[in-house]
Formats: C-alpha cells, structure tokens, sequence
C-alpha cells in the first residue's frame, strides 16, 4: 500500500510540474508569435495572437480548476457508491466555455482583431502541452 501512495504522490508532483510547464509556454509561445507579427508590422495580427493567447491559457487555468474540484469531491466521497457532483461543477464547465465564446465574440466583432490571428492564439496552448509533453518523454523525472 504504501508503495501505491509513493508512485500517487510522484504523479501528482510530475502533474503539477507538467501543467506549470504548460501555463507559462503557452504565454511564452503566445508572446514570441505577437512579437514575431509586431516585428513584421502586423499589429492588429499581434493583438489577435496575444489575446488568443490569454485566452487559452485563462482556458487551461480554469479547466484545471475544475478538474481539481473535482478530484476533491471524488476523494471525500469515496466510500460512497455512487458519488455525488456539485452542480456548480457542471455550471463552472459551462461558464468556462461561455465566457471564452463571449470572449472571443466581443474581441472579434468589436475590436475588430483577425479572426484566425485569435484563432493561432488559441492554438499557443496546443502547442505548449505539445512542447510540455515531449520535455516529460525526453527527461523524464524519476
């Protein structure tokens, strides 16, 4: 059993460090591309790829949240047969993606960015849990 924590406790050290990892190369990717469309005079472009930047990474931040909750819930309830979910579960769920789809709706009818430089944005956390995810095969941490 106690070999069972260990390796728990060893994942759970390694996920956080993954998902940290995930965070801040999804700024920083967001960043370089925003810097990179600045540089070509591009700035409307920079603005787009910088927000849809935030936004996948306000994504992350969030939907990490409620998978925390989560876990919490199925942890305190594991005697239980069928554990219960909060509502507010569910509701968090649905106020994650309201809130991005407002978001990027506000952004693109408003402010007028590119749609597709958003889009590129978004996808700067793809490529973080990408690049996350290959650091983790190439060094792992024992």
């Amino acid at each position: 059993m106690g070999s069972k924590i260990s390796s728990a406790e060893n994942l759970a050290a390694s996920s956080s460090r993954t998902e940290k990892r995930i965070a801040w190369l999804t700024l920083l990717i967001g960043g370089v591309s925003a810097g990179g469309a600045l540089a070509t005079g591009q700035g409307m472009w920079a603005a787009g790829l910088a927000v849809g930047a935030t936004l996948g990474w306000l994504n992350f931040h969030l939907l990490g949240r409620g998978l925390d909750g989560l876990v919490l819930q199925s942890i305190a309830q594991r005697e239980r047969k069928r554990a219960k979910v909060p509502i507010s579960a569910y509701l968090g769920i649905a106020f994650r993606y309201a809130l991005i789809g407002l978001a990027v709706y506000v952004i693109f009818a408003y402010l007028h960015f590119p749609l597709a430089s958003l889009i590129f944005g978004l996808c700067a956390l793809a490529a973080a849990a990408i690049a996350a995810s290959v650091w983790e095969i190439v060094r792992p941490v024992a």
